[in-house]
């Protein structure tokens, strides 16, 4: 039987991927307020080390040290995660449609799973495989590739997977840091650090502040968007890893996208179409199959 600490910590990750479904409610507004996608990171990337670093202050400000050798963990949730899937992603949808390049993004649950069963001996059993299975066909519906005429190219593919490796990377770096003993703020922290070194290599700070400090309401905005997208959901989803394997916890955020259409729908006008009914109901069928996976394996803490 499932633990209680168990289904609290597949609640925190399913918080987290809900949370994570959300941003187009924030993107959309700054995007039309002048800010580039890359301007869009690097604001997520500074703002959060900022309140990351205040909460490590007024918390415990030993939180902040970390040991030189583990710093490897941080790079790769910071650089080789964040920064390399967002260059990945940005790079898609200029290539291909909005709905390949996010299917392609959510073959991320599937590296997580095979980088797993290598380097934390998570089991691949059929139930994950089923839902694994089940939850890309439903994004496969939701995002309407299914009938569409999209013809993907070589480069396209390759690119489209690196984003998904990114984004998996994240969960594998992230429980290195968890099983050297770092709490989740503290890797919270230095994740967004080191992203904010790299991605202002894209973005226009000085654009950014101008944009956001217009108003009372742009840094509303902004503010929002960082605590609600981005410091919440990166240290529930962190909690989350320390009692739930990493496949299990890819397949159960990919409520993100499934969240993301009904909020187009109900706040931009978007509309509900069968495939998207029919999507969604496979996307949680996956999330319930996975969420109800007994423990093979405990992660090494």
């Amino acid at each position: 039987m499932t633990s209680k600490k168990n289904i609290g910590s597949k609640l925190l990750i399913l918080l987290a991927g809900i949370l994570w479904g959300c941003m187009g409610l924030f993107v959309r507004p700054l995007n039309k307020n002048g800010l580039s996608s890359w301007d869009i990171v690097f604001l997520r990337a500074s703002w959060t080390t900022v309140f990351m670093a205040l909460f490590l202050l007024f918390r415990d400000k030993k939180l902040f040290r970390i040991k030189w050798k583990d710093i490897w963990c941080f790079l790769g949730t910071g650089l080789l995660s964040i920064v390399f899937f967002n260059l990945c992603y940005f790079t898609e949808i200029t290539i291909t449609s909005l709905s390949v390049a996010a299917i392609l993004l959510y073959t991320a649950p599937a590296f997580v799973m095979v980088i797993s069963a290598f380097c934390f001996k998570e089991k691949l059993t059929g139930r994950k495989l089923v839902a694994l299975f089940l939850s890309f066909l439903g994004l496969v519906f939701v995002t309407g590739v299914i009938g569409g005429t999209d013809r993907l190219t070589g480069k396209a593919v390759l690119i489209g997977l690196g984003a998904g490796l990114g984004y998996a990377l994240y969960s594998i770096f992230g429980r290195y840091a968890l099983e050297r003993g770092y709490e989740s703020s503290t890797i919270s922290f230095y994740t967004f650090l080191f992203a904010s070194f790299g991605t202002v290599l894209f973005a226009k700070p000085q654009k950014v502040w101008n944009v956001v400090t217009l108003s009372g309401s742009g840094i509303a905005l902004a503010v929002t968007f960082v605590l609600v997208s981005t410091v919440l959901p990166y240290l529930v989803y962190t909690i989350g890893l320390k009692k739930v394997e990493n496949g299990q916890a890819s397949i159960i955020a990919s409520i993100e996208p499934v969240v993301a259409t009904l909020n187009g729908i109900l706040w931009f006008g978007e509309s509900m179409t069968w495939s998207v009914a029919v999507g969604v109901l496979l996307v949680l069928a996956g999330i319930v199959l996975s969420s109800t996976e007994k423990k093979h394996c405990r992660p090494r803490m």
